[in-house]
């Protein structure tokens, strides 16, 4: 089974049934941060409501893993290594633990569009 870090981006896609992401809904594994899921509340919460907000934050909260501080430092480098790209740190945390877990980052976010170890899908 494939496993990916999701990034916000790609959970907005999935959620919205966006057809580039229809493959990554089904027979993977994911993990993400809970950061990525205040991001994905927040969204949810303006579009859809506390009732749908919840629910995902909910559905998705099994798969966060912990950020070490080691994380955050490297999370930190990388965004000034990649500084004209404007990154977020949440991304930039997130990628960082994608690298350390040996999987995916999953994101459609145009500043990692060709940063190694990232599936990019628009």
């Amino acid at each position: 089974m494939r496993t990916y870090f999701f990034d916000t981006y790609a959970f907005f896609e999935i959620i919205k049934g966006s057809v580039n992401y229809q493959e990554y809904s089904k027979e993977i594994s994911l993990i993400t941060t809970k950061l990525n899921l205040m991001e994905l509340y927040y969204w949810l919460l303006r579009r859809k409501g506390k009732e749908e907000a919840d629910k995902y934050y909910q559905k998705f909260l099994p798969y966060c893993v912990n950020i070490s501080d080691d994380t955050i430092k490297e999370a930190c480098e990388f965004r000034l290594k990649n500084k004209p790209k404007n990154l977020s740190y949440i991304d930039c945390i997130g990628y960082i633990i994608s690298i350390k877990k040996r999987i995916k980052f999953l994101t459609g976010d145009i500043g990692f569009e060709h940063i190694s170890n990232v599936e990019y899908i628009k």
